[in-house]
């Protein structure tokens, strides 16, 4: 793939991000889903907001904090990720890891308002039967390290599909050189999107090529990107980041169709403006608007390569009812690509 990695090739690359992950299954059982959480600042800074950003490709899903966001360029806490049926769970867990963390100012000086992202995952997993529980999201948060990230069939990403390949979560990153600085920019997805015949890599359709074990006729899944980065920017400008993810999974084929929630939320850990609430007077340095283009190819790549090494870190899965969706095969992958790719 193109682009300069991370050393771990992850959004924990990114100084002070961490990742946990809660990995529910039971075997036997129709159990296949989980948390994963994501911390922009260290534990015990988490009250110092991060400038962020969001764009919603595809509405048809749910990223709590949303609202905030657009207002006021920023958020506070951990950011969850886990199925469908249990956002509220994770909402609830996040907002009682907050309140135990900072007994003397949560409910007081300041108001959680946690970030909870969803993808639909029923079916592999029992869905409705909400499995996640509270202690399973506390676990995920406070497992979160600075460490190289699983992939695959691993925390919110467990029982995911995409390309009607096993799908889950994947994560990649890039480094940014601009003028006399260095940045690093991460992406981590929860990827349960797209159907087989809309599958592309590096241009070549390969999903027309593998259609063995299609499942569906119509879109039914959705894809929840994260992008962290050190780079100094401004709320419009990680809007402008997360506006490019929809670029990113588009390499992949993906049209974003009408049942897919495709909703993609960039932060900054630069331009720390301290712990809640608020000093009177926050200042910014920013990167100048000509230098962006490096940060959105950095998006663009490194979403695109996330969402790939989900689907060749997952493997195939039996769930619920017995529903096998099978892992897509590397050494079929790399024989259908390289020849194109020597011409």
């Amino acid at each position: 793939m193109p682009g300069v990695p991370g050393p771990m090739n992850a959004i924990t690359d990114v100084p002070g991000v961490t990742a946990g992950f809660t990995t529910l299954i039971t075997d036997p059982g129709p159990v296949r889903t989980g948390v994963t959480a994501i911390l922009p600042r260290p534990p015990g800074r988490l009250l110092h907001p991060v400038w962020a950003g969001t764009f919603s490709m595809n509405g048809n899903g749910e990223l709590t904090g949303c609202h905030w966001i657009r207002e006021a360029g920023s958020f506070t806490g951990p950011i969850t990720i886990t199925n469908t049926c249990s956002l509220g769970i994770a909402h609830h867990a996040t907002t009682r890891w907050l309140a135990e963390k900072f007994p003397e100012k949560i409910g007081e000086t300041v108001w959680p308002l946690p970030v909870v992202g969803e993808t639909f995952d029923g079916w592999l997993n029992d869905i409705a039967g909400l499995h996640v529980r509270e202690d399973h999201v506390l676990s995920a948060i406070n497992s979160a390290s600075d460490g190289p990230v699983p992939e695959g069939n691993v925390g919110g990403g467990t029982g995911m599909i995409a390309y009607e390949f096993k799908g889950g979560t994947g994560t990649a990153s890039r480094i940014v050189s601009l003028r006399a600085s260095t940045y690093r920019l991460g992406a981590l997805v929860q990827a349960n999107h797209g159907l087989r015949p809309w599958l592309k890599l590096c241009g070549i359709p390969v999903g027309e090529l593998m259609p063995e074990n299609a499942m569906w006729s119509s879109e039914r899944g959705s894809i929840i990107v994260i992008i962290a980065t050190d780079a100094p920017l401004v709320p419009s400008q990680l809007e402008r980041i997360a506006r490019r993810v929809s670029i990113g999974i588009g390499r992949g084929g993906t049209v974003s169709g009408n049942n897919s929630g495709d909703i993609f939320l960039a932060f900054s850990t630069a331009n720390d403006p301290g712990e809640l609430p608020e000093p009177a007077l926050v200042r910014f340095d920013a990167i100048g608007s000509d230098d962006m283009d490096g940060l959105f190819t950095a998006t663009v790549e490194s979403v695109d390569e996330a969402i790939l090494n989900a689907m060749l870190a997952a493997e195939t899965m039996t769930g619920k009812h017995g529903h096998i969706v099978h892992a897509i095969d590397p050494e079929r992958l790399a024989d259908l690509i390289l020849p194109q790719l020597r011409r």
